[in-house]
């Protein structure tokens, strides 16, 4: 102990618990509850996020943003180039504008409000074009007056930015070209000491780096460039083309690309060497792009041909992250479809719907503990296509649907003390897959099968009262908030991409969704209209989905996906803590299954101390 005190200045300490912050970052203390020495380290790790919402490959190579404000730019998916910019918040991607020139292979650099695309590859010629994005939309700029070559890269910001290398085909070249790039007119820099296309790049106009890339083999080579001239540098540990990175130019990671086939390993660069790290990537892939701005920090992003939409988080501190994600919950005892909800993911109950197989309406009502359902209750009319419910476990109501065939509107509202059902008031608008926001005493019913999509009304836990009409009319979008804060998303028929913020008395229309679904799960009333989730739903065609995404009050981000597409399910709880249950998984097929979907978290790194 005394010569641990003298060499780090500080003695061990004796704790009954574990401290709570980093600043124990590599210090000893003994916990004496457990009776054993530990320390706080550093670990490295790549974490699934959220999916871009258009999967692709060859997309805009460079600096563009940090890992909380991120943008990907264009590509390709499949064969044929896109124009498709996706913003990225940390968690998840929204969309964003499109650019006038779809193209792939492009560079880029800036930042998600400030961001410039050039060069690159349309369906044939490779193009000199340059585009400027202001976080909302493109505008067209100079060329930049050099050779017109795809499968270059970029760094620095919209003011001082640097494009280099790249190459044209039949017959390949490849380049040493370096332009730089004002905000308004483009400059030649200093020729790289390697031509090649494909590489890997991070940094500023007056520290950038480029590392690895292929003329025409695979190459391992670094060079620094200091605003006006190249550098060689140490060489990467594996030679490799298509390659993405993230950093400074004195602390870069590169991963994925081609090594020649795709790979999962990440590299560290310390300013002058290169050591390969122990964080793996977890799908190898190329021809992805990265965001990030410092070495603890990295964000990879689509590739692998025809287009992945797969997205990665490196972290690198003394936290370890644990993802989004969704896991698989309790079975209910009764497959259905068109069911309601209410409660939590650890407290929740469903109601209604129907089991194909049999082709009957259910009164059936489940509970459920967060680890199985139990059967509950019977409601006093069987309603399917039922109102999504708001309240909680023991406080439920449920509204709307229809019933028989031909089918009969249900307008009976019923209540849920915990231990029974009751009628409430009915409503005057017939509300079959009505959107529903609020509690048992303070909801909202929002829209219907036609005529009366578009019909809203409120209840007080007694009687019901019309409000203000929804600005577009849809049955079985999904819903979130309460009944002075709401907000609803989606729906049919036609199938929209709509949403809507309801402020107690007046709707206001909101920002699209990244597509087009109905039969979607809506959070219940059980979030806010600033934290909603959705998931599952269905798509023309109809193509039934697994996907899921998030709403923060302006833009809709992606989520991680659940394992089993399905639509017209039951859909509760908050935004970080949620599920799903039942729903169709084909026409015709019920579902029993339940997924709970838990945010992305993080946990001091604390190691026990042993001889071992």
């Amino acid at each position: 102990m005394t010569d641990y005190k003298n060499i780090f200045g500080k003695p061990v300490k004796f704790l009954a618990t574990d401290p709570d912050n980093a600043e124990a970052e590599g210090q000893i203390w003994y916990n004496s509850t457990d009776g054993v020495f530990k320390d706080l380290i550093i670990s490295e790790a790549w974490s699934a996020a959220g999916p871009l919402g258009s999967g692709r490959y060859a997309l805009g190579q460079g600096t563009g943003g940090t890992v909380d404000a991120g943008i990907a730019v264009f590509g390709r998916k499949g064969g044929p180039a896109v124009n498709s910019t996706e913003e990225y918040n940390g968690s998840g991607w929204s969309t964003g504008g499109n650019g006038n020139t779809a193209r792939y292979a492009c560079a880029k650099f800036g930042t998600q409000t400030a961001a410039v695309a050039a060069g690159g590859k349309i369906t044939g010629p490779s193009v000199q074009n340059v585009e400027e994005y202001n976080g909302t939309s493109w505008s067209e700029e100079t060329d930049y007056p050099s050779t017109a070559r795809a499968y270059l890269a970029g760094f620095g910001i919209l003011t001082a930015g640097v494009i280099c290398g790249g190459n044209t085909g039949s017959p390949d070249t490849w380049y040493t070209l370096t332009e730089e790039y004002d905000g308004s007119s483009w400059t030649t820099g200093g020729a790289m000491n390697n031509a090649r296309g494909a590489a890997g790049t991070t940094g500023i106009l007056t520290a950038g780096l480029v590392f690895g890339g292929f003329q025409p083999s695979l190459l391992a080579k670094t060079e620094e460039y200091n605003g006006t001239a190249w550098t060689e540098s140490g060489d990467m540990s594996t030679a490799r083309s298509h390659v993405a990175g993230s950093g400074t130019q004195d602390a870069a990671l590169a991963y994925g690309g081609f090594t020649p086939s795709s790979t999962t390993q990440t590299e560290a660069y310390n300013g002058s060497t290169w050591s390969t790290s122990p964080a793996t990537l977890a799908t190898a892939t190329a021809r992805n792009s990265s965001v990030g701005s410092g070495a603890s920090t990295g964000l990879s992003f689509g590739g692998n041909p025809p287009g992945t939409s797969a997205t990665e988080e490196y972290n690198r501190s003394v936290n370890v992250i644990t993802a989004a994600a969704w896991a698989s919950g309790g079975n209910l005892n009764t497959a259905r479809w068109g069911l309601g909800g209410a409660g939590t993911k650890s407290a929740g109950i469903v109601f209604g719907g129907r089991n194909p197989p049999v082709g009957q309406d259910l009164a059936l009502s489940e509970q459920y503990n967060g680890t199985s359902w139990s059967e509950g209750p019977d409601l006093n009319t069987a309603t399917r296509v039922c109102g999504r419910g708001t309240g909680t476990s023991t406080a439920a109501l449920k509204h709307g649907g229809h019933f028989g065939s031909p089918q009969t509107s249900n307008k009976t509202a019923e209540e849920w003390d915990g231990s029974s059902w009751t009628n409430g008031g009915a409503s005057t608008n017939n509300h079959d897959g009505t959107m529903q926001i609020g509690t048992q005493t303070a909801a909202a019913s929002c829209g219907s099968h036609p005529p009366t999509g578009a019909k809203t009304e409120e209840y007080d836990g007694t009687s019901w009262t019309a409000s203000n009409d929804m600005p577009y009319s849809a049955y079985n979008g999904a819903a979130s908030g309460s009944q002075t804060a709401g907000v609803v998303f989606g729906g049919g028929y036609p199938i929209f991409n709509n949403s809507a913020e309801y402020n107690g008395t007046n709707w206001t229309a909101g920002n699209t969704l990244l597509q087009p679904t109905a039969g979607h799960g809506g959070n219940g009333g059980s979030g806010t209209q600033t934290l909603a989730i959705g998931a599952g739903g269905y798509t023309p065609g109809p193509t039934y989905l697994t996907a899921a995404f998030t709403y923060d009050g302006t833009n809709f981000a992606t989520a991680p996906s659940m394992a089993t597409a399905r639509q017209e399910v039951a859909a509760q709880g908050a935004n970080t803590s949620f599920y799903v249950a039942g729903g169709l998984t084909a026409p015709g097929a019920a579902s029993n299954a339940t997924e709970e979907f838990t945010t992305e978290s993080s946990a001091l790194n604390i190691k026990t101390i042993t001889t071992s």
